[in-house]
């Protein structure tokens, strides 16, 4: 069964990682996904791969969330070219992991207006489109850490307990217009960004993962497939962790 059938699918940060997970896993379920990507001289050999397998079923664009105009302009391309957006998946985000005294603020301000601001701003494009069509699944990407905390990640928690507040704040708002809205809160995932700090800062966190190890980025793309479902049509203003029984 082909769970998002001929369903529009917009995905940021689709490049690698959780957010290539979900395009692969959207397009297998038979959805029309406009991956984003920052840069698309940058397009990754799997996001290639799967171009040349789903063909027009697969769009790469160029997709800066931090970007207003760029913001704007992919959602009105999908309005002109599909006339609708079924699905809007928020994976684009920025992390860091620095004590509170030594936090850079320029970093916190860069993670401020991709994992808030750009997030808020397509949030707000895509439920103007949604609204017409009296439906939609918006999924937000947080964090376990937005609801447990961790040290060494204030700041980036910050900018996910505000992912949350927003999430539960718009699930409400647009409810009347059967559109949801759902975050998933992943814990440790097996990406490459994480492996490379792995070694150094988080090596011990494996011994507080109740499952015993990481997730694996299918892991984050099986639940948030769930949320873009029909199966979860009755599902809004949800926080739902993934995290393999995470201790932290």
């Amino acid at each position: 069964m082909k769970r998002l059938l001929n369903k529009i699918v917009l995905v940021t940060g689709a490049n690698k990682g959780i957010g290539l997970s979900i395009t692969k896993k959207f397009l297998g379920e038979g959805a029309i996904v406009y991956a984003g990507i920052r840069e698309i001289e940058s397009t990754s050999t799997e996001l290639y791969d799967l171009k040349s397998q789903f063909l027009d079923h697969l769009h790469i664009v160029t997709l800066d969330v931090t970007d207003a105009a760029l913001c704007k302009g992919i959602i009105l391309k999908i309005k002109k070219e599909q006339g609708r957006l079924d699905i809007l998946v928020n994976n684009a985000g920025k992390i860091s992991y620095e004590l509170v005294p030594f936090i850079n603020f320029d970093i916190f301000e860069e993670m401020l207006q991709t994992n808030v601001i750009g997030l808020i701003r397509l949030s707000s494009l895509a439920s103007r489109l949604m609204g017409r069509q009296k439906s939609g699944s918006i999924i937000n990407m947080s964090s376990i850490v937005s609801v447990k905390g961790a040290k060494g990640q204030a700041s980036y928690a910050a900018t996910k307990g505000a992912v949350n507040s927003f999430t539960l704040s718009l699930a409400k708002e647009l409810a009347p217009d059967h559109i949801r809205v759902n975050a998933i809160a992943p814990g440790m995932v097996a990406t490459e960004r994480l492996s490379k700090v792995m070694s150094d800062k988080f090596e011990h966190v494996k011994n507080d993962i109740g499952f015993g190890d990481l997730a694996q980025p299918e892991d984050i793309a099986n639940m948030c497939l769930f949320l873009a479902s029909d199966e979860s049509s009755y599902v809004t203003g949800q926080i739902i962790a993934v995290d393999g029984s995470l201790k932290i």
